[in-house]
C-alpha cells in the first residue's frame, strides 16, 4: 500500500504590517512533494482556508530557484492539486500515515493557534504517526500536548529557522515571535547548524528541519520512519 502523506499549507498572506506578502516558501514545498511522490507516496494538500494557498512572492526569485521548484513551475498537476487544497477543519489524521508542514513566513501567522490543526497534529501523535515540519512551520507544534498533557517538544531535539537567518532576511521586528526562542521556551532542546546549512532532526514521532535546504532532508526522514 502507497503511504498516504497529508502536508498543510499556510492561507496568510500578508507580512505583518508592511504591506509585503508573504505565504510559504515554494523550496520547503516542491522538495518535501517530489520526495514523497518520486517515493511512491500518495500526497494530499490542505489549508486553513482551502483552495490557493498563498506564495511567498520571494522565494519564487531566481536566487531561491532549486531543481525542485524548476520541476514544481512545470508541474502543472501539482498546480492544480495545489490550486484546491481541501479544507483543513475536513481532514482526519486517520486517512493518513503522516503529517508534513512545509514553512514560510505564513505559518507564524495561521498555523499555530489554529484549533484544526492543533488537534490534527495531537491525533497524529495520538495514533503514534509521525509528523513533521520544515522553517517557520516548527512553530505549528508549540502548542501541542503528547498523550501525557505535556507540550509535544519539551525534552526534544528539535529545529526550526534560526535568530541569525531571521536577522540576516531582516525580518527579526517584523515577525510575531522568533521560533528558536519559542521552540526554547516550550522547553525543546533547540539545536541549529550554520546559516542556511542543512539540518534535520528526529526525536520520536517529531521531525524537524532548520530552513528551506533542510526540506528534502526532513522530508527523506519522514519516508524513512514510514518504512
Amino acid at each position: 500500500m502507497a503511504k498516504k502523506i497529508l502536508m498543510v499549507l499556510t492561507s496568510h498572506a500578508d507580512l505583518g504590517n508592511t504591506g509585503e506578502k508573504t505565504g510559504f516558501w515554494v523550496e520547503e514545498f516542491a522538495a518535501p512533494y517530489y520526495a514523497f511522490i518520486d517515493a511512491g507516496a500518495e500526497v494530499t494538500l490542505t489549508s486553513p482556508d482551502g483552495g490557493q494557498p498563498p506564495i511567498d512572492p520571494t522565494s519564487t526569485l531566481a536566487d531561491f530557484e532549486t531543481d525542485a521548484t524548476k520541476r514544481y513551475d512545470n508541474d502543472s498537476a501539482a498546480k492544480t492539486l495545489m490550486a484546491n487544497t481541501k479544507i483543513l477543519s475536513e481532514v482526519n489524521a486517520s486517512d493518513f500515515d503522516a503529517v508534513f508542514y512545509p514553512g514560510g513566513h505564513g505559518p507564524l501567522w495561521d498555523l499555530v493557534d489554529n484549533d484544526d490543526s492543533i488537534n490534527l497534529i495531537e491525533n497524529f501523535i495520538q495514533q503514534q504517526k509521525p509528523v513533521a515540519a520544515v522553517c517557520h512551520a516548527s512553530a505549528a507544534f508549540l502548542n501541542i500536548k503528547d498523550t501525557d498533557g505535556n507540550a509535544l517538544v519539551a525534552g526534544k531535539k528539535v529545529t526550526g529557522f534560526s535568530n541569525t537567518e531571521e536577522a540576516a532576511v531582516q525580518l527579526t521586528d517584523i515577525v510575531p515571535f522568533l521560533v528558536e526562542d519559542e521552540l526554547i521556551k516550550k522547553g525543546g532542546d533547540y539545536q541549529k547548524t550554520d546559516d542556511w546549512g542543512v539540518l534535520a532532526l528526529e526525536d520520536g514521532l517529531v521531525i524537524t528541519g532548520q530552513n528551506p535546504a533542510s526540506s528534502e532532508l526532513a522530508a527523506k526522514k519522514l519516508l524513512t520512519k514510514l518504512g
